[in-house]
């Protein structure tokens, strides 16, 4: 039986790697920028989306990064910044989400005047709004931040620190983002030994851009718990029947280390030639740990329903497949074992035993 757009909205979805400044409404950027004095391109607001996409679309790193400065721009304040969460919590709910943990970099945001602190307050106040107003409107979604340090910058111990003291809050969780080549995650290595030392989770962006260097630096220096996209491990993968696995991807493999995968993103910035050579085909059938994730999904033009849709009509895969990346993605969530096992065992599988039969 095909499975159609409809019906995979309608199951339960679990999400670890989508940016908040990623995916914000082109009708939110219009009303925030006339607010803040900031000029688009267009403010119109579904031209302005066409934009957006486009741009991201375009093969230039420059227009690609151009999109985040309108978005970043107009999330200066404590007001703007709480409607962006909470707008996202209810989008993500609206698509079937049930478990998402969204990232931002609090340094991007305070061009204002804002402390760190007030700026991680109010998005966590708006996740936490956005999730009330969905669970009202039948449609519950958890959500969990994860707080991002720029790898260009030198601020990540500060934003470490910022993450634990949050750690109660709705923060659960630490990231590095921005250009890899040049930027290696051994830099930053002083928060990531501090964060070890707290006992909190991190993630790495690590694996996009740059190759495996990335990845081994990020899981056996920093000692990240997952891998933001991690996608180039199939670098360390021979071709074969059966396929190969060098050293780095099999000890990725054995210790179930999850790979923050994002298909349409990883498409536009060139680390697949398109969704049916994405290497989450091959990475799924050698079982190591694939999670589904949107990544930008302004930028995109895309939610964690297109993502699944397209990988139906690129692999043929059907809800036993999507079960698996979701319970994937949900085992490897950043929240305490007994929350993840509750979603899965009363959420997640009893939805999709109904369709698998």
């Amino acid at each position: 039986m095909a499975i159609s757009y409809e019906d995979i909205v309608k199951v339960p979805k679990a999400l670890l790697h989508d940016h908040l400044d990623g995916g914000l409404r082109p009708a939110t950027i219009v009303e925030l920028a006339a607010e803040a004095g900031h000029e688009l391109p267009t403010s119109d607001p579904d031209a302005l989306g066409r934009w957006f996409a486009e741009a991201a679309n375009s093969g230039s790193l420059e227009r690609y990064l151009e999109t985040f400065a309108h978005t970043v721009a107009v999330m200066q304040t404590g007001p703007a910044l709480r409607r962006v969460a909470r707008e996202c919590a209810l989008d993500l709910a609206a698509d079937g989400v049930v478990y998402a943990e969204v990232r931002f970099a609090p340094e991007q945001h305070l061009e204002q005047n804002l402390t760190l602190d007030e700026v991680v307050d109010a998005v966590v106040t708006g996740f936490r709004e956005g999730s009330a107003l969905a669970a009202e409107a039948g449609t519950p979604i958890r959500v969990g931040t994860l707080l991002t340090a720029m790898r260009h910058a030198a601020r990540s111990q500060e934003i470490a620190e910022l993450a634990v003291r949050h750690r109660d809050t709705g923060v659960v969780g630490f990231d590095i983002a921005g250009a890899e080549a040049g930027f290696p995650p051994t830099r930053h290595l002083d928060a990531f030994e501090y964060l070890q030392r707290e006992n909190f989770h991190f993630t790495i962006h690590a694996g996009e851009a740059f190759g495996l260097p990335s990845i081994w630096q990020a899981i056996q220096w920093c000692g990240a718990d997952r891998l933001g996209h991690g996608v180039r491990i199939v670098d360390d993968i021979t071709p074969g029947n059966p396929p190969v696995l060098g050293r780095l991807a099999a000890y990725v493999r054995d210790k179930r280390i999850p790979l923050e995968l994002c298909p349409s993103s990883n498409v536009q910035t060139g680390a697949a030639a398109s969704i049916a050579d994405h290497p989450i085909g091959l990475l799924r059938d050698l079982r190591f740990r694939v999670t589904v994730n949107t990544d930008n999904r302004l930028m995109s033009g895309t939610s964690m329903s297109r993502e699944m849709a397209l990988l139906v009509d690129a692999f043929g895969y059907g809800w036993k497949e999507l079960q698996w990346f979701t319970i994937n993605a949900m085992k490897s969530a950043f929240i305490p074992f007994d929350e993840r096992l509750k979603i899965i065992d009363e959420v997640i599988k009893p939805a999709y035993a109904k369709l698998i039969g």
